[in-house]
């Protein structure tokens, strides 16, 4: 039997699983590890982001290609869409990447936007937090692991002063057993509390993946007064680093922007996943809590793109092709990721 048949059926049993003890009713949030209002954090309008966005800053970002992996395409770009019709997408294997990204500020320290994946997931699997029947449907056997998070932390010469989570879903999470006791940790308003019946199978592993960590801190979003986004925050005060609220993919799902020196980089998380998915305007599919949410907000981000051309966009699992060459399905990616 092929291991895409086999995870489907695994699926299946979770699925059936949680429809007999209640359907649709059932459920509970992604992990019960505590989510705290924090004040870390400016907030602003989109028409402030877009007024420095275009500025050299001094924040410094490297993205780090922790593992190859290939997930299917079905949940990464939603194949009913009219674009991925006529194109003829149909659903396979998509190879991807798990991504992590170090934000270096010169007077705020080095910040993390997720977490990669744990030592433990490749060198003492039965201590991980990802374990058990979630391994099998995940189909973590196809992961390539490239530097655990442990290792890279390891070769650092400052602590790590806090994590950004772009969303709390397993592949953005599978790090932070390495990441240090009392590092603070910040993600969108109701991502930790979001409910649903399939968390009933994965809460165990994410709180895992937490256990013995700081409360994840909330972002203080309020609604961006140009209406573009549900909120735009400057993480810092000083306009370097900004949060951005796109619930859509997740109820917190926040997408970054940071000014370099080379320009500014966008981090999209899961907002969008693929290459193909970016360039023609198609969200995510069945991996997404609302499309219509993440369509929108999909746009919105493209916009932002077009508007200001500088901007290197970095996509929650593929890498973008060169500019002038089209996306296709199954871009491949660099393994040793991308630096200012």
């Amino acid at each position: 039997m092929k291991n895409l048949d086999r995870h489907e059926i695994l699926l299946a049993v979770l699925t059936s699983s949680a429809m007999a003890l209640g359907g649709a009713s059932v459920g509970c949030s992604v992990t019960s590890h505590p989510q705290t209002p924090v004040g870390l954090g400016v907030a602003r309008s989109s028409s402030d982001l877009e007024a420095v966005i275009d500025v050299p800053g001094p924040v410094a970002v490297e993205t780090v290609a922790a593992a190859d992996w290939e997930v299917d395409r079905a949940g990464l770009i939603n194949l009913d869409h009219p674009k991925a019709v006529a194109a003829g997408l149909e659903g396979g294997a998509e190879p991807i990447q798990i991504y992590f990204h170090a934000l270096r500020h010169p007077a705020r320290g080095t910040y993390l936007v997720d977490t990669g994946v744990e030592r433990a997931l490749h060198a003492d699997p039965a201590h991980a937090a990802l374990r058990g029947l979630v391994v099998s449907v995940m189909g973590v056997e196809k992961m390539r692991i490239h530097v655990d998070t442990a290792s890279w932390i390891a070769r650092q010469r400052e602590p790590i002063a806090g994590v950004f989570f772009t969303h709390l879903h397993l592949d953005h999470v599978l790090g932070t057993p390495d990441i240090p006791r009392g590092t603070p940790l910040y993600a969108g308003p109701g991502e930790a509390s979001a409910s649903g019946f399939l968390n009933l199978f994965i809460q165990p592993d994410t709180d895992r993946a937490f256990e013995g960590h700081a409360p994840i801190g909330a972002w203080g979003f309020k609604p961006d007064p140009d209406r573009r986004f549900a909120g735009v925050l400057d993480v810092f005060g000083d306009k370097t680093v900004w949060a951005l609220s796109t619930p859509g993919h997740t109820p917190g799902s926040t997408a970054y922007v940071v000014r370099t020196p080379a320009g500014p980089v966008m981090l999209t998380g899961d907002n969008c996943h693929t290459a193909w998915g970016w360039e023609h305007l198609v969200e995510p599919g069945e991996f997404t809590a609302d499309q219509g949410a993440n369509a929108a907000v999909l746009r919105e981000l493209h916009a932002l793109a077009e508007r200001h051309p500088s901007i290197d966009v970095r996509l929650g699992h593929q890498a973008l092709p060169a500019r002038g060459r089209p996306a296709e399905v199954a871009v491949p990616m660099s393994r040793s990721g991308a630096a200012e």
